[in-house]
């Protein structure tokens, strides 16, 4: 059978232009508005990036990006290894380490290949444990290495620990997770994780793509918001998240990082990360150190956003996070929803097959400090208008509603608490 004949039958229209129009790879345009983006020259609320601070357009980012380039050019023409490293890399590198609390760390070009390092530790006895909602770059990463792997519910620990318990002899025992779900914005139970660990001696790797720079008292993400952070041999991370940039680290016990550094093919046979990208993303880590309103910010902004459309009758799931998903379960409604949406002027991203499961349509939302109070307002009003046109919401808002509460550090958890199971009126909940 020739291999080009699946691409022969693949329903690519059906996917890429679903609805009647262009829904995925749509070129987008910085706006001279914060916060919003050009489609087809016209400017709309961006609701649907992974900007979770507003750092992507930040001029701090963009010179410090200029400077590397005119200093160590536009690439570095081999990999880090041989020709390829730069005292950039190093600085970045020893800084990430230093934030993260870790002994060491090593980049890679990008956060799913920052995953596949992993694969480099790994061996084809190895037994690992796996959210079954990892991201698919943990999954590959395993796959890699050819390790068995298993996946577990986060209501399944008692599985969980029979599988590593039945580990041969020998084997290794590794537990990974998403610290953040990219979808269902929720987090990992790193506590009940860091306990299995320890009664069947396994070492725990938490990927924090999403929760870097916003989870934590000081931005480390999902280890540092449980006080968990010894508790963790290793964290991954993308810089094309919070930090605004792209690229990916790995941090850990030196001895670590420097066998996968050696080791790792996903390191070894790559060209290094482009001098622009490390310095756009040392920058942003300096700016994610010193500005911790930012952080404050998003995570006001995150509550608001999700209280304001639970207000309105949609359901957001069990996020707590920046990430806010609507489930609709119909691939028709979701892209017509979206549509609506797009066409009041709010962007946001439509999730189907094959990236969720059929009857599993959702929306994927999310805001930024740089969103202004009007560009909410604008938001919520193209939300109401678009939801009760679809019957995705009820036309009469509900009576009351469950709030959420985002997932902040202790100190600040404590000044905005709200019990979690609280009905509040929709005549007291508020945008503004």
């Amino acid at each position: 059978m020739d291999i080009f004949e699946k691409c022969r039958d693949f329903a690519s229209t059906g996917f890429y232009e679903s609805y009647g129009h262009r829904v995925y790879l749509r070129p987008l345009r910085p706006s001279a508005h914060p916060g919003e983006v050009l489609i087809n020259g016209r400017s709309v609320v961006m609701a649907g990036s992974n900007d979770y601070l507003g750092l992507a357009r930040d001029p701090r980012l963009a010179e410090a990006a200029v400077r590397a380039t005119r200093l160590d050019g536009t690439g570095c023409s081999g990999s880090r290894t041989l020709c390829g490293t730069r005292d950039i890399h190093e600085q970045l590198e020893d800084a990430c380490a230093a934030f993260l609390g870790r002994e060491a760390a090593v980049l890679a070009p990008s956060g799913f290949q920052t995953n596949l390092l992993l694969a480099g530790l790994l061996g084809k006895d190895d037994v690992v444990l796996g959210d079954r909602h990892n991201h698919a770059s943990l999954v590959d990463a395993v796959r890699l290495a050819g390790a068995r792997y298993h996946r577990y519910r986060r209501d399944g620990v008692a599985r969980a620990e029979r599988l590593l318990s039945e580990a041969p002899p020998g084997a290794g025992r590794v537990i990974v997770t998403d610290g953040l779900f990219s979808m269902e914005g929720d987090l990992c139970d790193l506590p009940a994780i860091t306990a299995l660990a320890d009664r069947c001696r396994a070492r725990v790797v938490v990927d924090s793509a999403h929760d870097l720079g916003l989870l934590g008292a000081t931005g480390r993400g999902v280890p540092e918001h449980f006080g968990l952070e010894d508790r963790v041999d290793l964290v991954t991370a993308t810089f094309s998240k919070s930090l605004g940039s792209a690229g990916g680290v790995l941090a850990g016990p030196a001895e670590v990082i420097n066998f996968v550094r050696c080791r790792a093919r996903a390191t070894v046979f790559t060209a290094g990360m482009a001098p622009s990208v490390a310095a756009a993303a040392l920058a942003a880590l300096d700016i994610v150190r010193t500005e911790p309103e930012r952080r404050t910010r998003a995570l006001e902004v995150a509550e608001r956003m999700h209280n304001g459309l639970r207000a309105l009758g949609y359901d957001t799931g069990n996020s707590v996070s920046a990430i806010i998903p609507i489930p609709i379960g119909d691939k028709v409604r979701c892209l017509e929803l979206w549509q609506r949406l797009l066409d009041a002027g709010v962007y946001v991203n439509p999730v189907i097959a094959p990236g969720r499961p059929e009857g599993q349509e959702m929306l994927r939302i999310s805001f930024t400090p740089v969103h202004s109070d009007a560009q909410l307002e604008r938001a919520l009003e193209a939300f109401a208008a678009a939801g009760r046109a679809t019957g995705v919401i009820p036309r009469t808002p509900p009576g009351s509603f469950t709030p959420v509460r985002i997932a902040r550090p202790p100190a600040l958890a404590q000044e905005t608490a709200r019990p979690r199971s609280a009905a509040v009126p929709v005549s007291t909940a508020t945008v503004r």
